[in-house]
């Protein structure tokens, strides 16, 4: 799994014309799915970014997590972080995993985020053309791969 997380002060996830979804203070996090993925994968993922320190405490120095700070959180699935780019100018999505393999795998990565936070999570809609708007805050912005994890 690969994903993308922005500390936001507010997104937005619209879909044919309406806002489906939205959140205040939080994070945003886009997570692409591989076939190679496992609910190993799942949990650590979700308990790194609930437990990532990347909010400001009292001295300005980034050290609460978004539970810390009761924020929250908006999850998109996106099979385009999965993209391979090494060879020409298009990207292959030959890793992304198919919507068989990965609708149920985001599923269940929303709600082991949800659980493991104790905050609601917003979501898109998998497989749909959303268009998200965000403020990314600060900005920060970082990427997490479990396949890179030790």
């Amino acid at each position: 799994m690969r994903a993308v997380i922005q500390r936001v002060t507010g997104c937005s996830v619209t879909i044919d014309g309406s806002v489906f979804s939205r959140i205040g203070k939080g994070l945003l996090v886009l997570v692409g799915i591989e076939d190679a993925d496992t609910g190993e994968d799942i949990g650590w993922l979700a308990a790194k970014i609930v437990n990532m320190r990347i909010f400001n405490d009292e001295n300005g120095v980034m050290n609460l997590s978004v539970a810390d700070i009761k924020g929250e959180l908006m999850i998109v699935s996106q099979f385009t972080l999965m993209a391979q780019t090494r060879k020409g100018n298009r990207p292959s999505y030959i890793r992304a995993a198919k919507g068989e393999f990965s609708k149920p795998m985001y599923e269940l990565f929303c709600n082991t985020v949800q659980e493991k936070s104790g905050i609601r999570v917003e979501k898109g809609v998998f497989g749909a053309d959303m268009k998200v708007e965000l403020i990314n805050d600060g900005p920060v912005t970082i990427i997490i791969d479990t396949k890179n994890r030790e």
